[in-house]
């Protein structure tokens, strides 16, 4: 027998695009960011600090939103797009609160 295609649900997949620790860095750092190219940086620092702080939560057996666990899903694609689109939501914002 062949190996199996997980199935991953939406309701699997909101709760790591949602992960509070994400929003707060990606938004913080995408609001000071002075060009697009910071983004990005941004996005990766949300994610590396949002992951390492679910992981630290989850092993002290703390209920997350998104919890980082060896036998749960971590969805790194979906908190990379998250962190993308938290950062540049709020570079945008701060451009057109600046005009």
């Amino acid at each position: 027998m062949g190996p199996t295609v997980p199935v991953v649900t939406l309701w699997d997949w909101l709760p790591a695009a949602f992960d509070p620790v994400l929003i707060l860095i990606a938004v913080l750092l995408g609001w000071k960011a002075d060009q697009f190219g910071k983004v990005l940086i941004a996005a990766i620092a949300a994610l590396v600090v949002s992951v390492l702080a679910s992981w630290l939560i989850a092993s002290f057996g703390i209920p997350w939103i998104a919890p980082v666990r060896a036998d749960g899903l971590t969805l790194f694609p979906v908190r990379v797009v998250a962190a993308l689109i938290w950062a540049s939501g709020a570079y945008a914002a701060r451009r057109m609160v600046k005009r």
